[in-house]
């Protein structure tokens, strides 16, 4: 990757990101490696010498047309065979980036990223746990550590995502709300159920007795604050420890598990499933409306005519 003085449009446009947009590191990681590889296919079609290569001057940016953006989108698709998933973030990295340079840096007059599209990403059935797996991945826990457990509940209870529990403080904890700082540093509340207020009567005991440093929630053998690997692999040893099939079982999919049951068994409205999630878009939300096999199965025999027969 170049040094950050040869893009200085770019990095001024991460810092925009960072401070004023609130977009979290990964999110900013992500937007500069999308641009600088867009960027770089552009100057190797121009023939321009990588030691050459100054992205930084609006003599760059200017000549770049719609056909290079959809250039660089085909070439990943059929070179490097990367996903639908993947081809979006990259057209979304650049559309944004030059909204930026229109509204903001005012570099260029005509945006044309605006007519840039985004490929049709083919809808997925999220990969989550039964009721039943939860339940035993719940009494497997507890069994064995009042710390997991706290962890894998709070997971099942209000489908935390994995940067979210990781970094939380407990100052961030009282009576009834658990405070979450989520994607984009945005503050939500989430209300905490019987089970995770019990589970955490529990930990802060003994958490309490640690002599420690920090104030995170969730403390690692050293005294320090449990790293996101690590909670990813106590989660995916207490699954192998339930007998549940590991296989593309994650923190992330405890997510969606608790977001699921939330749906199907407590009739949650969407609205209010996007919140408890934060979510931005509801469309994000919707993924977890899916039905299961035997929802379809009652909604066939459902039909009056299902028992029409000789």
């Amino acid at each position: 990757m170049q040094s950050n003085k040869t893009c200085p449009i770019l990095e001024q446009y991460l810092a925009y990101l960072l401070t004023i947009k609130g977009s979290s590191q990964n999110t900013i990681l992500e937007y500069r490696m999308d641009l600088l590889q867009f960027f770089r296919y552009v100057a190797v079609q121009r023939g321009i010498p990588a030691p050459c290569l100054q992205f930084a001057d609006a003599d760059f940016i200017h000549p770049i047309q719609l056909t290079d953006m959809y250039g660089f989108i085909a070439y990943y698709q059929e070179i490097l065979h990367n996903s639908p998933g993947t081809r979006c973030r990259k057209i979304v990295s650049i559309r944004q980036f030059w909204k930026y340079l229109k509204f903001k840096a005012h570099i260029i007059d005509n945006n044309i990223a605006e007519e840039l599209e985004t490929p049709k990403l083919p809808k997925r059935i999220v990969r989550c746990m039964t009721l039943e797996e939860s339940v035993r991945l719940l009494i497997e826990s507890s069994s064995s550590s009042v710390r997991d457990n706290c962890i894998i509940t709070i997971f099942l209870n209000c489908a935390l995502r994995l940067s979210e529990l990781a970094s939380l403080n407990v100052e961030q904890v009282n009576s009834d709300v658990l405070t979450v700082i989520g994607k984009g540093n945005k503050e939500r509340k989430i209300y905490m159920t019987p089970a995770v207020k019990q589970a955490l009567s529990k930990w802060l005991p003994l958490r309490q007795l640690m002599s420690v440093d920090t104030n995170a929630l969730f403390i690692s053998r050293n005294h320090q604050r449990l790293t996101t690997r690590s909670i990813q692999n106590v989660v995916k040893n207490h699954i192998v420890a339930s007998g549940i099939n590991p296989e593309g079982l994650s923190t992330h999919k405890l997510r969606h598990t608790s977001a699921t049951l939330m749906y199907k068994y407590g009739h949650v409205d969407i609205r209010s499933l996007q919140q408890i999630l934060g979510h931005e878009s509801i469309a994000t939300t919707e993924i977890y409306t899916h039905v299961d096999d035997n929802q379809l199965h009652a909604a066939v025999n459902a039909n009056p005519l299902a028992m029409m027969f000789n």
